[in-house]
């Protein structure tokens, strides 16, 4: 990988070696793309916020999933939006690449912008929730809902470990993408069969974990073929992908909900599953097919003030509903209603309201770590961007597992962040 990532594109090869030249990827922002994002984020957003269904009682905090009511399970094939946002940001990882080699950048070069930027935003948010646990509880907060508060933060954080993982291939991928074409998110879903079958076949879940790679990149590789424009058949797309969902949910070992379910035997996300794959090709298809009318609608200033935004949002969500719940829940002792009931329903717009409420000076506090300090960037190669990559997938991978409960693993992951956004920044000569 290393030396696929240091050789010069391949379109400069000599001809007799080279592949069939590819579409350039476009140079410039594209609406669709940015709607998927704030679109996508927005959903993540609305159904973190709405789907709890949170009890309180001899100082425990229950939490249980609204989605899990009989037959609302259908709704989450086009509420579970993640794979949407891997193809969006498969397409402008393109874009932002090639537009980094039209300027005559390196790809070391190109990760060290994209580490910074990833990397960067977490920080103040590891700098409120490593003293607030403790904090809180020397102000008499009961320990259990503070803990389930810390730990579900940082575990939301798998996305962006995932999304560094497919940050850190685009190079390679765009190479591969350059010389074998579809043969490629091909392979990728062959590879996901492969592991599920391996894991439901033997009963030994942790194979699953593969499907990270093969699942998450397969429909980022998608991304590649929208930004040069070589995305065809969405129609067909969507047809065949919510199809083939349909058959491995009816005759398969998959459940219908693609948010995973208290109490489930099997999830479709931790690890994800051939199903999400095709859940996932449906959504890329039907978006692709409405993209047409997608970009006429008048949503141009909202992209623009919300896509500077969009980090802070998903980091700072649940901080708030936390917040909430704090309040709401454990001190004044109002459970959820019962969803789908009347007071359900009359209680939400209040709810959301409050969560809105919290939520608005955390984004205007922190939208301003979105742009990470306008140091120089190193002359670093590909092995030390690599290391870099490692140092900050590691701590975002320890928040992801532990959160930000009281203990070492916060403290070991901010270092870990700190050392691989400082080797993004050149050394001083002597």
């Amino acid at each position: 990988m290393t030396v696929l990532l240091d050789r010069p594109p391949v379109q400069a090869a000599p001809p007799a070696s080279r592949p069939a030249p590819a579409r350039p990827a476009r140079s410039r922002r594209d609406p669709f793309i940015d709607l998927l994002r704030v679109a996508g984020m927005a959903l993540i957003v609305f159904q973190h916020w709405t789907i709890p269904v949170l009890d309180y009682e001899d100082g425990r905090l229950t939490t249980g999933n609204a989605l899990a009511t009989p037959g609302v399970w259908v709704v989450t094939w086009l509420s579970q939006v993640m794979p949407l946002v891997f193809f969006a940001g498969g397409a402008a990882n393109a874009i932002s690449f090639a537009r980094s080699e039209q300027a005559g950048a390196q790809a070391p070069a190109w990760l060290a912008v994209r580490l910074r930027r990833l990397a960067w935003p977490l920080l103040p948010l590891a700098a409120v929730w490593i003293p607030l646990p403790q904090l809180l509880l020397t102000l008499g907060v009961p320990a259990q809902p503070l803990e389930v508060g810390a730990r579900l933060t940082g575990q939301l954080l798998w996305f962006l470990a995932v999304y560094l993982i497919a940050v850190v291939a685009t190079p390679y991928a765009l190479r591969l993408h350059a010389r074998h074409g579809w043969r490629v998110p091909a392979a990728l879903a062959l590879g996901a069969v492969v592991t599920d079958v391996a894991r439901f076949s033997t009963g030994f879940d942790p194979v699953g974990y593969l499907n990270v790679v093969f699942v998450w990149l397969a429909v980022h590789q998608l991304g590649f073929f929208y930004a040069e424009g070589r995305l065809r058949g969405a129609g067909l797309l969507a047809a065949g992908g919510f199809g083939a969902a349909a058959l491995l949910v009816a005759y398969g070992p998959y459940p219908g909900s693609m948010i995973g379910l208290p109490g489930a035997e099997v999830s479709n996300m931790a690890p994800p599953t051939l199903a999400m794959l095709a859940v996932g090709l449906g959504q890329i298809g039907l978006a692709v097919l409405l993209r047409p009318a997608l970009v006429r609608l008048p949503l141009g200033r909202l992209l623009d003030w919300a896509g500077p935004r969009v980090m802070t949002v998903y980091l700072w969500h649940m901080p708030a509903l936390f917040a909430v719940t704090g309040v709401v829940v454990v001190l004044l002792g109002v459970d959820t209603p019962r969803p789908g009931s009347v007071l359900w329903f009359a209680g939400w717009p209040v709810w959301f309201g409050l969560l809105c409420l919290v939520m608005w000076p955390l984004v205007k506090w922190f939208a301003r770590f979105e742009a990470p300090p306008a140091l120089p960037y190193g002359k670093t190669g590909t092995r030390g961007m690599l290391a870099a990559s490692a140092l900050v997938g590691a701590g975002v991978l320890t928040l992801t597992v532990g959160g930000f409960a009281p203990g070492a693993g916060p403290f070991l992951a901010v270092l870990a962040l700190l050392g691989g956004l400082l080797m993004t920044v050149p050394r001083l000569e002597s």
